[in-house]
């Protein structure tokens, strides 16, 4: 059995977005499975003393006219949010509360909905009220994910898997490991075909 892709990604990237759209197909052409994880990038931004992309002198002009670019080109939903970058720490801990009790299958419907939120239909997931409701199209209570969400087991849950995350060296979203070989974008899913091609 091979082993799964860890896809790693923050809920406020664009990129993170486009790749949760082909995550599942790339890893189905190579027998596997992905498990998803979602992160902050803030912590990690403060850690290696970056900003946000967008706030980068000259790339962060260029990101956002490839932010409309990558979109249309794979004919990906897309409409750049009007609050751009936001936290995502209520979607990150919804998911990991989802995940832990409900199952990964559920986790990761919850975050299909809350990328297409934020990225095709203009709703501040950064709102914990969004996300609650988010919760309940995919079938949550709530109530039970607002209590979820404030339980400190969960903000430890999500704090590690940010650490575990950090501690591998993930740096941008979104951020996969295939048999511990990094690879750091979107744009990397044709290189990631041919590596593994190589590999068979």
């Amino acid at each position: 059995m091979n082993s799964p892709v860890d896809f790693y990604f923050d809920f406020s990237s664009p990129y993170g977005y486009f790749a949760s759209t082909r995550i599942e197909a790339l890893a189905a052409e190579f027998d596997r499975t992905v498990a998803w994880h979602p992160i902050l990038l803030g912590p990690i931004f403060k850690l290696v003393g970056a900003p946000p992309l967008i706030q980068m002198p000259m790339k962060g002009q260029y990101s956002l006219h490839d932010f409309t670019r990558t979109a249309r080109l794979f004919d990906i939903p897309y409409v750049h949010p009007d609050r751009f970058p936001i936290s995502t720490l209520s979607a990150a801990r919804a998911m990991t509360w989802i995940d832990a009790r409900h199952g990964p299958d559920k986790a990761v419907e919850f975050a299909h909905r809350v990328f297409d939120a934020f990225f095709a239909r203009q709703q501040d997931v950064s709102n914990a009220d969004v996300v609650m409701a988010l919760g309940a199209d995919v079938g949550i209570d709530p109530g039970q994910l607002a209590d979820g969400i404030a339980q400190q087991t969960t903000k430890d849950e999500l704090k590690s898997r940010i650490d575990a995350a950090i501690a591998r060296n993930v740096f941008g979203s979104p951020f996969l490991f295939i048999d511990d070989e990094p690879f750091w974008g979107f744009d990397r899913f044709d290189y990631i075909r041919k590596w593994l091609g190589s590999r068979r």
